[in-house]
């Protein structure tokens, strides 16, 4: 029997996907790439915010219609176990987020002939398969290392804690040995993931550990930069800005999505109430030519007018080098789902308009300051026109803009190169590299 897996989500997701892939090949099963030859497609779906849902939905419709035996993992077989069984009947087999060496269970059932299996707990309890060797679906410079899984706070729109269950953290040296091992396979960057990877090792050693996983992290030969995503503001503490200030291969990017800065709102949300402007400013301060990245909601139920105001004004004075913003997201099962009044679809989306226009002038305001300086890049690849494509140390991939680069010489894809800048647009950087 040939297996395929088609991937939906964030990057937590990606991980999740290629351990399944990583313990489906060490019980000797076939994998494909391309789901056309597969008789069995493992579906690992997103269940964020409903447009995710809607296209894992399209995936497994379309796998059934080509015939496929579909087993469907991740947050969308968590949360409708039983409504997606009755809606979708054709489905062979589900599990949750708790156990990802369940997939195996479920593909020798299909092999056993059976119709259907679920293994879904109810209440989660993610386990990370430390012994199991990841089948990287994206092989680059850059790979993700997930640090912990699971969320222990109750933010008023979110329904990954009931998805995911407890925070839980792995052990350092579980992280620092697969951070070698992808050093080996000729990865450059390392990024560090979790649902809020600043609250890395409060369960496991009873305190923030995660300034003492990246001083670990910081020896490994063979890695040039260490990205930290998804902070929490509360965690940002002055011992965690210390170490991204002081250890040379942490890049100078800190992600804390701030989601609003009206103290009612985020009350509302169930988020910190506290002074973000002094929080940046701290930032700032503490590590020179840092970059900070955040993501804002707008829409969130009984947002008032004056109250986004606040959150542009907010966005205006503070001036982030890299934001998203989106529109809030009605979820069943969460605080905010029955709030009122619930706002407009065309005011959340004048809103998202309204603020993401003032940040592209503030992004190209802020990569002015490149022009005429010599970044550090890491090489990506080449546009069909032979453009090296690069990204530099301030910015995430899949999220943040590119450096497009000419050079004299052959560049290999995962080598960090130091480009000139000489022009820059809202997003994207454009230069020369130096040999």
């Amino acid at each position: 029997m040939n297996i395929a897996l088609i991937n939906h989500g964030c990057a937590k997701n990606l991980v999740d996907a290629e351990l399944m892939l990583g313990i489906i090949a060490k019980k000797g099963h076939n994998i494909t790439l391309d789901e056309n030859n597969a008789d069995v497609v493992i579906i690992n779906t997103c269940s964020f915010i409903h447009d995710a849902e809607q296209e894992s939905v399209q995936s497994i419709l379309q796998m059934i219609e080509q015939g496929k035996k579909v087993i469907v993992t991740g947050c969308l077989s968590q949360k409708y176990n039983e409504e997606l069984k009755q809606a979708i009947p054709e489905i062979s087999g589900m599990i949750g987020t708790s156990n990802l060496n369940d997939v195996v269970t479920i593909i020798e059932s299909i092999e056993k002939g059976k119709n259907y299996t679920s293994i879904i707990e109810e209440s989660p309890k993610y386990i990370y398969p430390e012994n199991t060797e990841r089948q990287q679906i994206t092989m680059g410079a850059s790979s993700y290392i997930k640090i912990g899984e699971g969320c222990n706070y109750s933010c008023g729109y979110c329904i990954i804690p009931q998805l995911r269950g407890k925070y839980i953290s792995r052990p350092i040296e579980n992280i620092v040995n697969e951070a070698k091992q992808l050093a080996k396979k000729g990865v450059t960057e390392i990024i560090l993931i979790a649902q809020d990877t600043s609250s890395y090792g409060i369960d496991l050693y009873k305190k923030q550990a995660l300034p003492l996983l990246l001083e670990e992290l910081n020896k490994i030969d063979g890695i040039s930069w260490i990205r930290i995503m998804y902070a929490y503001p509360t965690q940002m503490t002055d011992e965690l800005i210390e170490a991204i200030a002081r250890l040379d291969k942490v890049v100078k990017y800190v992600d804390i999505p701030l989601q609003h800065s009206h103290p009612r709102v985020l009350e509302s949300m169930r988020r910190p109430v506290m002074d973000y402007r002094e929080l940046i400013k701290k930032i700032r301060k503490k590590i020179p030519e840092v970059t900070i990245r955040t993501s804002l909601i707008v829409g969130y139920p009984g947002e008032t007018e004056e109250e986004f105001e606040d959150l542009y004004n907010f966005v205006k004075d503070v001036k982030f080098d890299r934001m998203g913003a989106f529109e809030y997201s009605r979820e069943k099962n969460t605080y905010s789902y029955s709030l009122k009044p619930q706002i407009s679809a065309k005011i959340k989306k004048q809103r998202k308009d309204k603020l993401m226009k003032l940040q592209q002038k503030i992004s190209l305001e802020s990569n002015k300051k490149y022009i005429g300086t010599t970044l550090n890049c890491i090489v990506e690849g080449f546009t069909d026109e032979g453009v090296i494509i690069l990204r530099s140390e301030h910015d995430a991939p899949e999220i943040d803009g590119l450096v497009y680069a000419t050079s004299n010489n052959s560049v290999v894809p995962g080598d960090i190169e130091k480009v000139k800048i000489d022009k820059v647009d809202e997003y994207d950087l454009f230069g020369k590299i130096i040999n």
